[in-house]
């Protein structure tokens, strides 16, 4: 599924309004069905979607939404139900119970409920609410995909800047990618953001600490705004607010734009991509460094990486990062270290180089290891064996690494 996104201009106040409105009701039926679920054991998918046709014939507010959308809604909270079945299953610790969404920005309709101009410059929404016609604004790609492609799915998202149209189409990116035989290891850090083994560095912009004055001066405001057991707030609060939330939109989009650029830019510079799956959700428990984490934001970087490894076809690969900063990529020995120490050496070969190439050196051997690939400084070869011992300790792949590899430059 490929998904686009366009915004939505050349609204009225009543047009925006009647949006919020079908937003605060797809959020009402998702919370429904999930208490019917929670008050009656072994609910099904089905008994959700009798629910909204239960739910359309009692409030007249429901009954204005699409159908479809009420089922899609619907949707939504058997998602939130069958994950948290699956990480029990999986014994996860966390299960992540399923909870109410007091605060819901979106609305998603079907194949009704909606319909596109000829053109594909305008899009109308014909449910209850009677949003109306509104203008779409985005680039030239989104254009030619809404007039080729199928579109299976609309969805309308509040953000702090304004209304979006989310436009999911039914099919699958796929490019034909180029092969250089190059290979790469990456090491994830503070410091620098990603150190390879040849001792490129890679450092992060701190769009957060950048925007930090700003965005403490916004809250300052806001805060001042404030008033406690006033409902609603003043119009001044929620101007203060809606700035806040543009101020934070655009760190946010900073960070994703940045994350997608450099993983695109190493994707399509190498066949073989290895990182650290690094365990983020128990990194932030350090206070001292949870706001420098957030702010690096590896966890997005990584999902490009394999997005972009799936639409070349090519191999990207996450290994554990137990001791690969500790064992010498040179003899193997383990040499503990605290994290201040920054030089890695060796007492056993007497090898002294920075901890973080070190450590993408043992990076890159784990997962050309999974692969089936031997490799030097001057090349890689292969090996008789293949990929049957991926996933043996947490490592996971990306690509069709089943395969048997002859080369890393005949991948293709």
């Amino acid at each position: 599924m490929i998904v686009r996104e366009a915004k939505l201009k050349h609204g009225t106040a009543e047009q925006y309004s009647a949006i919020d409105q079908a937003i605060r009701t797809a959020q009402f039926i998702r919370n429904k069905a999930l208490r019917y679920w929670m008050d009656n054991q072994g609910t099904s998918k089905a008994d959700l979607y009798s629910i909204c046709k239960d739910l359309a014939k009692e409030f007249d507010f429901a009954k204005r939404l699409n159908s479809a959308a009420r089922q899609a809604s619907a949707e939504r909270a058997w998602a939130a139900i069958s994950n948290f079945y699956t990480r029990c299953k999986k014994g996860v610790g966390k299960k992540g119970f399923p909870k109410f969404k007091k605060h819901c920005r979106s609305v998603e309709y079907k194949v009704s409920g909606w319909k596109l101009s000829d053109d594909c410059k305008s899009i109308a929404f014909t449910d209850g609410f009677e949003i109306g016609t509104l203008s779409i604004f985005c680039n030239n790609e989104t254009q030619e995909d809404l007039q080729r492609l199928k579109i299976n799915r609309v969805r309308i998202v509040h953000r702090a800047d304004g209304y979006y149209a989310q436009f999911c189409f039914d099919a699958e990116r796929k490019e034909q990618g180029e092969y250089s035989g190059n290979v790469v290891g990456l090491d994830l850090g503070l410091k620098f953001f990603t150190k390879d083994q040849n001792d490129n560095a890679v450092i992060y912009p701190q769009f957060l600490r950048k925007a930090q004055k700003q965005l403490k001066k916004a809250q300052r405001r806001l805060s001042k705004k404030f008033v406690k057991g006033a409902k609603p707030q003043s119009k001044n609060y929620h101007s203060c607010r809606k700035r806040l939330g543009r101020i934070h939109l655009k760190v946010q989009r900073q960070r994703k734009d940045w994350a997608i650029k450099l993983a695109r830019c190493v994707v399509h510079s190498n066949d073989v991509v290895v990182y650290e799956d690094l365990k983020i959700a128990n990194m932030v428990k350090n206070h001292h460094l949870a706001k420098s984490i957030s702010d690096a934001g590896w966890y997005q970087y990584t999902q490009w990486l394999d997005y972009y490894g799936k639409i070349w076809d090519k191999a990207v690969v996450a290994v554990s990062p137990s001791y690969t900063s500790q064992d010498c990529s040179n003899c193997g020995h383990r040499v503990k270290k605290s994290l201040s120490t920054r030089t890695h050496s060796c007492p056993s070969c007497k090898i002294e180089i920075c901890r973080d190439t070190n450590a993408a050196l043992n990076i890159l051997y784990k997962g050309l290891n999974i692969l089936g690939v031997q490799w030097n400084k001057n090349g890689t070869s292969g090996q008789e064996e293949s990929a049957e011992k991926s996933g043996k300790h947490g490592e996971k792949t990306t690509a069709a690494v089943d395969q048997q590899f002859d080369t890393v430059s005949g991948l293709r």
